[in-house]
């Protein structure tokens, strides 16, 4: 080949090569200007996580159920409208019901549009909204561009509230998903879970990962949400691993963690079309290590950056505010208090737990421990002041307030142990609740402590002068000695079941005090029944009525309480339940004068470590865990029980004569080492009726149920008289 045929050679073979050359330059440039892009983005959406939310209110999707107009104007006005003009800068909206259910129009999961199942009052205007061209998710996203709010999307990661679905018959919140892939749950319906529920899914499978992130792309493409929560809290259990006892793996950690990376890479995506961030927020308890055995690494997702936001707590705190804000001040990712109502509601005289006084309170301590708003949950009343107060923390300030050293307390079925195995291993507040009384030993002080949200001394100096009280409720007939912060408080008169104290307003601090309760040796018990129920009139806080049904009926009749449960429906139970402060080698005496009726009646009782349920019958009675059984009529008039308990010696007497002798016998466990006394028709799967005339027990122990400080300002306005 010449000189000229191998340059022209050179040239044609160069020729595909500087066009590559061309393409790789035009590409880097494109990956540049991507790379500028995401950047950018990333910029603004930080901005938007550190933008100013006073209150978030999370609304569960229920006003999709109306009294039967089916017009926008009337969903709206449920829950929504009457907020204008509050304290609430951002709506959650959940559309999620359980895995794989939705009231939003979905084409991966099913549409909740069934009419008749609810009642006649609520009607589900899901199928109405849609044939409007909308959907409740679309229809309050358009709301909050109209005013001005922001919305976010809440997702429900594992909600159980199907849990009641019988065997081959059609519920109406059980999913397609749960009907085809019945292997991916925890259990079934007659086989269930030691934690969690049986209904719940199992993160460990990948389809069930690949749907849910399925669903999270859906709703970014298709809805102009601000951002979407991941709602671990609701419910908890996400593995079955958990679910049969242990704890999470760190591979499945990992699963959990490579869902939040493909979610974040996806909004980020969808974001970067849109012009606009799509935020993640993740509901959670407020522990890393609980969240760890739950299988959700809160730190290390905080860590890659894969969330903006953290709602810490739930209706069980695990500690003070402060450790949640230290973690987010670490990632510089805004953390909200979640303030979930107390469970359960009646434990409200005299002292409100869920009164706007006591949401103050909790409100005030958030604000003062650094969080960045309020996150309010399983709150529904539009009108309710709260709205217009809890998220100004410098009008806080002048209000009055009521301060407990244990707001929420077990709050029933998710109690920290009933999530995670030794999950009350990770409580690091302070206990005392009427639904977890303290034992009160004579010449042993006992210790605990309140979280406090103000300086009610340095208020004083702006001339807002508060009166503060302390109030104290035990099993004693005399006043315990009560110090705070090492100062004894005068005081002690009764007030109804109530012990009160002054309090100098400067011994209260910001932050942590320090509660002493001593009872002398000297100190007699208010009588020798802790508590002695007449059962003519319901029963009175601390008692506690369990679930109700349709089919369920508690009334005060000719002097005694009827309960009755007339059906056999999966949760058709009615019972009251009130805490046990008990010692297991002291003697614990139950009495109750009862009538059955018909069927099944129960008293059960567990000390912490062992629990029996004793049954009535129509034809005989019983102590079922240690299978002891005497054959009698118990409906042919009221009869005294009388159930004694002593280590593991369990006696039941009938009229004064042992029946029962389970000398040994009181050992099964007490389920997550609950410590109560309860007596109704406490089965779904049979009926029970009887009347009772009386219920009281004697635990050989002083009892302290509660404290309370109760903060009251001066108006600086008011007229002087």
């Amino acid at each position: 080949m010449n000189v000229l045929g191998s340059r022209q050679a050179l040239r044609i073979c160069a020729a595909p090569a500087i066009l590559i050359l061309l393409c790789m330059s035009q590409g880097a440039a494109q990956v540049a200007s991507d790379a500028e892009a995401l950047e950018q983005y990333r910029a603004e959406r930080s901005k938007a996580a550190h933008r100013a939310r006073r209150i978030i209110f999370n609304n569960d999707g229920d006003d999709h159920l109306l009294g039967g107009d089916a017009s926008r104007e009337a969903f709206f006005a449920k829950r929504t409208t009457p907020l204008l003009g509050s304290q609430v800068d951002t709506i959650f909206y959940c559309t999620s019901r359980p895995f794989g259910m939705f009231i939003h129009n979905t084409k991966v999961g099913d549409v909740l549009t069934d009419k008749t199942a609810f009642a006649p009052d609520r009607n589900n205007i899901v199928s109405d909204l849609i044939a409007q061209g909308t959907d409740p998710l679309s229809a309050m996203v358009d709301y909050c561009r109209t005013n001005d709010l922001e919305i976010f999307w809440s997702m429900r990661m594992n909600d159980t509230h199907d849990a009641g679905h019988p065997p081959g018959t059609p519920q109406f919140y059980w999913s397609s998903f749960k009907q085809e892939h019945p292997e991916y749950l925890f259990g079934t319906r007659s086989k269930r879970p030691a934690f969690g529920s049986w209904s719940a899914v199992d993160y460990a499978e990948p389809v069930v990962r690949d749907f849910l992130f399925d669903v999270f792309q859906e709703i970014c493409r298709n809805y102009d949400v601000d951002g979407i929560e991941l709602d671990f809290y609701r419910h908890l259990v996400l593995f079955r691993t958990v679910a049969n006892g242990g704890i999470a793996t760190p591979e499945e950690r990992d699963m959990m963690t490579a869902l939040l990376r493909r979610v974040r890479e996806m909004t980020e995506a969808e974001g970067v079309r849109r012009g606009r961030p799509i935020l993640i927020a993740v509901r959670a308890p407020d522990s890393v290590e609980y969240c760890r055995g739950m299988g959700i690494d809160i730190e290390q997702w905080m860590d890659e950056g894969l969330i903006d936001m953290l709602v810490a707590g739930g209706d069980f705190r695990l500690n003070p505010w402060e450790v949640s804000t230290a973690l987010g001040r670490r990632y510089d990712i805004p953390v909200y208090a979640d303030l979930d109502p107390s469970i359960p509601y009646n434990l409200a005289s005299p002292f409100g737990r869920n009164s706007l006084e006591a949401s103050r309170g909790r409100a005030t301590d958030a604000w003062r421990a650094g969080c960045a708003g309020m996150y309010m949950f399983n709150h529904f009343n539009p009108r309710d002041p709260l709205w217009w107060e809890l998220g100004d923390p410098e009008s806080l300030r002048r209000s009055d307030k009521l301060y407990f050293v244990n707001v929420t307390g077990s709050s029933g079925y998710l109690h920290a142990g009933r999530s995670l195995p030794g999950g009350d291993e990770h409580v690091t507040l302070p206990r005392l609740h009427p639904r977890t009384p303290a034992r009160l030993v004579p010449g042993k002080p006992l210790t605990t402590s309140m979280y406090v949200g103000e300086d009610i001394a340095g208020a004083a100096q702006e001339g807002l002068e508060a009166t503060v009280t302390c109030h104290l409720s035990a099993s004693v007939a005399m006043p315990p000695e009560v110090t705070l912060n090492d100062t004894v408080l005068t005081g002690g008169e009764k007030q109804g079941n109530w012990f009160e104290y002054a309090v100098s307003p400067e011994l209260v601090r910001p932050g942590a005090n320090a509660f002493q309760v001593s009872m002398p040796e000297a100190t007699e018990p208010a009588s020798y029944w802790d508590v002695d129920y007449k059962c003519d009139e319901e029963p009175p806080m601390p008692w506690t009525p369990g679930r109700s049904h349709g089919n369920t009926e508690a009334k005060v009749q000719d002097g005694a309480l009827l309960i009755a449960d007339r059906g056999a429906e999966p949760g058709s139970y009615l019972y009251y339940t009130h805490p046990l402060s008990v010692e297991p080698t002291v003697k614990t005496v139950i009495e109750a004068k009862a009538r059955v009726v018909a069927g099944r009646s129960t008293i059960i009782v567990a000390n912490g470590m062992a629990e029996e349920e004793v049954r009535l019958q129509a034809d005989r009675i019983g102590a079922y865990h240690a299978d002891l059984w005497h054959k009698m009529d118990t409906t042919d008039g009221f009869h005294l029980y009388r159930v004694e308990l002593e280590g593991s010696d369990i006696k039941v007497f009938v009229d004064g004569e042992l029946k029962i002798d389970g000398a040994g016998r009181y050992t099964h466990p007490a389920y997550a080492g609950r410590t109560s006394l309860y007596f109704g028709a406490s089965s779904s799967p049979t009926t029970g009726e009887a009347f009772w005339e009386f219920v009281r027990f004697h635990t050989g122990t002083a009892s302290l149920y509660d404290i309370v400080l109760k903060v009251d300002y001066s108006d600086p306005n008011a007229p002087v008289e």
